[in-house]
């Protein structure tokens, strides 16, 4: 039987091991790990200087997982993300020569500055773990995730990323500026050394195979599964909104549920699992309509009301 204490464990330390670096966010720092758990890929959309590089090196050095980082530029070529096969004198033939999505956690960084073309780089990794190049299909290694950021406010130069791409990332997060009590803190903890340097692994990829393999087995009632499909479906047909939830993001709800359910020590997803992330799964795949947008209203202040709307299974059928 799977000891999902075991896994509550190996991810609080995970979470510990993180918040060495990056001070008062560790709600950010939890969905991130519990997407890379689901088999999801994170969007970090925030202004320059909150740390979203930093929490991408964190996590990545946490599980003692490779990593690697892409500039998306406007001049950047897809052959740069996936790879190429190169002419080599010695044997007389081409080989394949990895480009930088091949690390378990790639960050693709102002993923929004490159060219729509170069942004579809990403979608065969992201989708099928894989890249293929002049026809040959090579896999990505395990745990792979891709961790996006974008400056929502600087648009000049700027290929918003189309709904097919950001229907490909599992949750859509804001780092958000730290507290007064955390800035200090960072002041403190930054100001005279760099403690990623310092920050030593307290997980291996396997082990992180692991536990991804562990948070599927999570039990996910009936009467759960309705209620994600009700909450979707509510997106689609409520007249505020242009363009809804698609079943991709239904898959995602449940995924990301299980992974939340055993990161909290259970081998059973509740309500509260579900509801908690409603907001970063679904907001970045719902488009309000023109007249919701011209009211104020934003994705996240539609969800939240959306919730109280439809019903949640009692406990005894959940």
């Amino acid at each position: 039987m799977t000891d999902f204490n075991h896994f509550k464990s190996a991810f609080e330390s995970i979470v510990g091991n993180v918040e060495k670096t990056i001070q008062g966010k560790e709600e950010i720092v939890r969905l991130a790990l519990v997407s890379l758990l689901a088999e999801g890929h994170v969007l970090l959309e925030d202004v320059p200087g909150v740390g979203k590089t930093m929490l991408a090196k964190s996590l990545a050095k946490s599980l003692g997982c490779s990593w690697s980082r892409i500039q998306f530029t406007p001049d950047l070529l897809p052959s740069d993300v996936t790879g190429v096969n190169v002419w080599n004198q010695q044997v007389g033939d081409f080989r394949f020569k990895a480009g930088a999505v091949f690390a378990n956690i790639c960050l693709a960084d102002e993923v929004n500055r490159a060219s729509p073309k170069t942004q579809a780089a990403l979608l065969e990794s992201m989708e099928e773990r894989q890249v293929t190049v002049d026809g040959v299909t090579h896999r990505l290694d395990e745990p792979f995730m891709v961790i996006a950021t974008q400056n929502p406010v600087e648009h000049e130069g700027t290929y918003p990323l189309p709904e097919s791409q950001l229907d490909r990332f599992m949750m859509r997060l804001s780092m958000g500026y730290p507290s007064r009590a955390a800035e200090l803190e960072i002041l403190d903890t930054h100001g005279e050394r760099f403690p990623l340097e310092e920050l030593q692994a307290v997980a291996e990829a396997e082990s992180v195979i692991s536990l991804i393999k562990m948070a599927r087995e999570v039990h996910v009632a009936q009467s759960l599964k309705r209620y994600i499909v009700d909450l979707t479906e509510a997106t689609r047909e409520h007249p505020s909104v242009h363009l809804g939830a698609s079943p991709r993001a239904s898959l995602y709800l449940l995924k990301a549920s299980r992974a939340q359910a055993a990161s909290r020590g259970r081998d059973y997803v509740v309500p509260d699992d579900i509801k908690d992330l409603v907001v970063p799964v679904l907001s970045h795949r719902i488009l309000l309509s023109a007249e919701t947008q011209l009211h104020g209203s934003t994705s996240q202040d539609f969800l939240d009301a959306l919730m109280d709307r439809v019903p949640v299974p009692a406990r005894e059928q959940a």
